[in-house]
């Protein structure tokens, strides 16, 4: 329990030692209202609080005098007489109408101390609660708004339910799988948070009763024995208050551990639940959960003693955004179907190194799963559009103190005791998980070296600690296919070694440059249209798997593992491919909707066959068959189902051959190609947290970059050599001239300057690029070394001829060392 909540339990321990807790009949024998008390001065009462906290003693509910009901009249002495004379000790759960009566008897006493001691006596029991505005029950009571009643029969035949308003009156919510009416709680919230005393007194009935739905949920695992406990949780869910300061501290904290508390089985109901709730609730949900995440943080100094993981509220409060993250899931565009078949494990029958050092639990083979995703049976890839754009769950505030070494090691090995962020990988920022991926390569790479060389002396052979490609320029591919083949068949696991790469017949050390080198001139000459690997589309600038292609599998088994390298060895990609490429990486089949970006012209067309309200039959006489182009240019049938040219394409089922039709240019006519693609990106990463802590859209980002350039952030962050400093009035003119350069010349800059024109994961800010001088002024242009993401800049004599000079280098230069 943090210190805030501690110090108001504390002080409700003092009123009850002090004031007592109004009720005359009160037995409990450390508060002031029981008739065995003995009256304590404020000193004593102080320090019998703080014993009466460490012992966790018995806390009264809070009671209000009696009053006089000869003070009322009409339907309030009615209601007095009923209620005790006041106190409505004899209600003990919630509904519509007796809270509106509770209200209306208020009113007219002007007094809302009555109505917040029987509201906050049911928020602050369990089972009262949980008996509270359930369905049945409001079913058997009047329409309580005034426009459903068209006869305004007398106020007192209609009764005080007329005093709550329904908010929305065309939100109807079908919630079959739960008891509790959402739409009567909302009304009943919408008028009880603007009375001062009755938020008050639901701010100390849910510090008072979050405790022991902790311990009910942790120790008698109460949600088995009675689902319906998952009313509690809707109902306090509903409180739009939630967010606000009186909250935050202390009963929103404990709220979230009572609720991480909860089993996956409840969790997944919850998620299902809110789902149907639509974006503006479960938004505020999420923006609920997120302040308190970062209120916390910035309220907190965290070090390496005090990490951020050890924060009960923080923990807990990305538990419960968690449900949120997959109410917001289910809640949009899902695709459960259209899974790519499992691939062949590439383990051997053998007990490998790993398991014979007695290592297994750190390299544990196949992919992470998370309990909660297994229980809905939905994943994060499933995903076509949230209702809630994934970035919004990013909580930068988190990510900033969160210190990925510690929380590595909490999600490899240390699970069980330590909450790792990574379990919830939605909250971190793409550099971040970057960053736990890095971690888990490296360890890998030095798990294998020393493996390795554990093993060579064991058989008195020369160590290999690296992966190790020797290839030659003018025969990158066929050096590079023969060794990595050779690699895969006998021992697949020296794949996850360190790459170092050699050029024969050439001087230097690969420590990251080359091997950056090797893979930009292994993909200018992969992509080449010459070879016919690949197509390009001049209109998306993108690049697909060429069906008619007459390379063997091996070839495209190659490329994968290149991907997979570049991932593993922390390089950027200079590849062009569609985001389905990536999704079908991650586990899922291509679907018509993945057209968009492949074939944006061929998706319209299947976009306006679906939306035509003609005779699809007659005025288009489309068939199942279907018209595509070989290697050679020739055009070629493919019948989409057997006999498909007599079958014709109609309203009923042109929803069947948009699929089919997709289904072929996305899977069934590459298929070969891709499997034998996929297969060598898996014998890299198959071990990897990587298809557990990315969505397809940021595998793209990790192996090809971003493309949103911040040219100020790597200003801010580049290097100078040979002279040149941030203040030389060379460099300042050179930032003023880049910073002039349209977005297309500043891609051609990055190109040349770093082989690529995207920016790392990070933006550009973690790019380190170097500008060094390269002598006094010359006609000569500037060079690069795009290895080191270094530019040599000659020290022209005006801006004016190095504007110039720099444009004709970005524009017309290809190559490396070109002077």
């Amino acid at each position: 329990m943090n210190k805030s909540a501690a110090k108001t339990l504390i002080e409700r321990y003092f009123r009850q030692l002090t004031d007592g807790c109004g009720n005359g009949s009160c037995t409990n024998e450390f508060c002031a209202s029981s008739q065995n008390f003995k009256p304590l001065d404020k000193n004593a009462a102080a320090v019998k609080a703080l014993e009466l906290f460490k012992n966790n003693a018995k806390l009264c509910d809070l009671h209000i005098p009696k009053k006089d009901p000869s003070s009322f009249s009409g339907v309030d002495r009615q209601i007095s007489t009923e209620d005790r004379k006041g106190d409505f000790s004899d209600i003990h759960h919630l509904t519509e109408n007796n809270i509106c009566m509770i209200l209306r008897f208020c009113e007219e006493a002007n007094d809302f101390s009555a109505a917040a001691q029987a509201i906050g006596r049911v928020f602050s029991n369990s089972d009262c609660l949980m008996k509270s505005f359930i369905r049945e029950e409001v079913k058997n009571t009047k329409q309580l708004h005034p426009q459903n009643h068209p006869n305004k029969q007398d106020e007192s035949e209609m009764g005080a339910a007329a005093a709550i308003p329904n908010q929305d009156t065309n939100e109807i919510l079908d919630l079959s799988d739960i008891k509790v009416d959402i739409n009567v709680i909302r009304r009943v919230y919408e008028r009880i948070l603007s009375i001062d005393e009755i938020q008050g007194a639901l701010v100390d009935a849910l510090i008072f009763l979050t405790p022991n739905l902790e311990l009910d949920l942790e120790y008698l695992d109460v949600y088995e024995t009675n689902p319906d406990y998952l009313n509690i949780f809707l109902i306090v869910m509903e409180n739009t208050n939630l967010h606000s300061p009186e909250y935050l501290e202390v009963a929103l904290p404990q709220f979230c551990k009572a609720m991480s508390k909860l089993p996956e089985e409840a969790q997944a109901r919850l998620a299902k639940i809110w789902s149907q709730f639509g974006l503006h609730h479960i938004r505020r949900m999420m923006e609920t959960f997120q302040q308190l995440i970062t209120f916390t943080v910035v309220s907190n100094e965290y070090d390496s003693d005090n990490i951020v993981n050890d924060d009960e509220t923080v923990v807990a409060a990305t538990k419960c955004l968690k449900v949120i993250f997959y109410a917001s899931i289910l809640g949009g565009e899902i695709d459960v179907g259209h899974n790519e078949e499992e691939e062949e494990d590439f383990d051997s029958e053998e007990l490998s190194l790993h398991e014979l050092m007695g290592e297994e639990r750190i390299y544990k083979r196949g992919p992470r799963v998370d309990p909660l995703e297994t229980e809905l049976g939905v994943k994060a890839i499933d995903s076509r559009k949230p209702l809630i754009p994934f970035e919004e769950f990013i909580n930068e505030s988190l990510n900033d103190v969160l210190e990925m070494d510690k929380d590595f090691t909490f999600f490899k090995v240390d699970g069980e005791s330590k909450f790792s962020f990574q379990t919830c990988p939605f909250i971190l920022k793409v550099i971040t998980k970057n960053q736990g991926l890095y971690y888990d390569n490296r360890i890998r790479m030095y798990g294998e070296r020393r493996l390795t060389a554990f093993y060579s002396m064991m058989q008195g052979r020369e160590p290999t600690p690296f992966l190790e490609l020797k290839v030659r320029r003018d025969h990158i591919i066929d050096d590079a296919l023969i060794r990595l083949e050779i690699i895969a068949m006998e021992n697949p696991s020296d794949l996850k070694k360190q790459l170092v790469v050699e050029f024969e017949g050439e001087q230097g050390i690969d420590e990251g440059g080359i091997s950056k080198e090797f893979f930009q001139l292994f993909l200018e000459e992969i992509f080449n249209p010459d070879i016919g690997m690949f197509r390009y589309d001049e209109d998306t600038k993108l690049f697909w798997f060429n069906p008619s292609s007459l390379e063997n599998d091996a070839q495209f088994t190659l490329i994968g593992i290149v991907l997979g390298l570049a991932i593993y060895n922390s390089c950027i990609l200079d590849v062009h491919f569609p985001m389905v490429v990536y999704r079908k990486l991650m586990g899922k089949k291509g679907t018509y909707q993945d057209l968009a970006d492949l074939n944006p012209m061929l998706f319209r067309s299947l976009k306006d066959l679906l939306e035509y309200t003609g005779n699809v039959q007659d005025d288009l006489m489309l068939t199942f068959q279907i018209s595509q182009t070989d290697l050679f240019g020739n055009p070629t049938l493919y019948d989409l189902k057997e006999k498909g040219d007599q079958i014709p394409v109609t309203k009923e089922n042109r929803q069947e051959f948009v699929e089919m039709y997709a289904d072929y240019i996305l899977n069934k006519s590459v298929e070969c190609q891709f499997k034998a693609f996929k297969k060598g990106f898996l014998m890299v990463t198959n071990e990897s947290p990587l298809k557990y802590l990315y969505r397809p859209e940021e595998v793209e980002l990790l192996i090809c970059g971003s493309r949103k350039l911040d040219f100020d952030a790597l200003e801010k962050t580049t290097d100078y050599d040979g002279g040149y400093s941030k203040d030389s009035q060379i460099i300042k003119d050179f930032w003023e001239i880049i910073h002039s350069f349209s977005e297309e010349q500043k891609k051609l800059f990055l190109q040349f300057t770093t082989g690529t024109d995207r920016a790392p994961v990070g933006g550009l800010g973690k790019l380190k690029m170097i500008i060094a001088r390269n002598g006094p002024d010359t006609d000569r242009l500037p060079t690069s070394h795009t290895c080191f993401n270094a530019l040599l800049l000659p020290e022209y004599s005006s801006k004016d001829k190095m504007r110039d000079q720099l444009l004709k280098a970005i524009t017309y230069a290809k190559g490396f060392g070109l002077l």
